[in-house]
């Protein structure tokens, strides 16, 4: 039977999600408390690859387990894993249910602060300098409008396609705490932290909104500004239809 296993995680430590030739990945990690656990090799799939550094609030993963599950497997699997995951609800869910590609959203926040903070300094990307939010979330409802992301793509990848369909993307601030939140059907590689780099450039006021439209549709990922670092970025939820889940 096929089931989803909800997680979150501190990508501190890991290279990424996904199982790598070298260092421990959240892909790795998990695979293989479930191969203890019953015995025989076990493969998982996950809702999206995110890159070293970058956390999860919330990740499903799906997995085929012919074996009976117990009620105590959540408990089993997280004496198992590393501090830093978390197995939060295992789901039983129609046979050709899909994490990855039958989500419908997925939801992702970047946390930046303007002072300094000890105890943020893995969770929030330090950044000093004054920069005008109204004039960044101006920018951002842009990106709402807009479909062709390839400028914000990582540039050496392999994808069908740059069509992203963003539902919302805006900054929130809080004092010296700023956050980004932006929601879409799908993601591109390193896709949120290039825009949010963008965005800090608009609010800079290196370039306007004008150069910011441009920028979309240049199709040019050197046309856009730099990637923010993975420690201030989160995948905050991934969305499924109902239909796929057991009851």
């Amino acid at each position: 039977m096929r089931y989803f296993i909800e997680l979150s995680y501190d990508g501190t430590p890991f290279v990424g999600w996904q199982r790598q030739p070298a260092g421990d990945s959240v892909q790795s990690c998990l695979e293989d408390a479930l191969s203890i656990l019953f015995r025989k090799p076990l493969s998982i799939v996950g809702a999206g690859r995110t890159d070293a550094g970058v956390h999860a609030h919330q990740l499903f993963a799906h997995v085929d387990i012919d074996d009976h599950i117990d009620k105590d497997l959540t408990f089993r699997l997280n004496k198992l894993l590393p501090k830093e995951i978390a197995v939060r609800n295992i789901i039983p869910v129609t046979q050709d249910a899909h994490a990855r590609f039958d989500a419908v959203s997925r939801s992702y926040r970047y946390n930046l602060t303007t002072q300094k903070n000890p105890f943020l300094q893995k969770r929030s990307y330090h950044f000093a300098k004054p920069i005008d939010v109204e004039l960044m979330n101006q920018a951002a409802k842009i990106l709402i409008d807009h479909k062709d992301f390839k400028c914000f793509s990582k540039s050496k990848t392999d994808v069908k396609t740059y069509i992203c369909d963003i539902q919302h993307a805006h900054w929130q601030q809080d004092g010296s705490e700023l956050v980004f939140f932006i929601q879409a059907n799908r993601f591109l590689r390193n896709m949120v932290r290039a825009i949010v780099g963008t965005l800090i450039e608009v609010g800079l006021r290196k370039i306007s909104i004008s150069d910011f439209e441009a920028i979309l549709a240049s199709r040019d990922r050197s046309q856009a500004g730099y990637s923010v670092p993975a420690h201030g970025l989160y995948l905050e939820k991934v969305s499924y239809p109902k239909h796929i889940f057991v009851i």
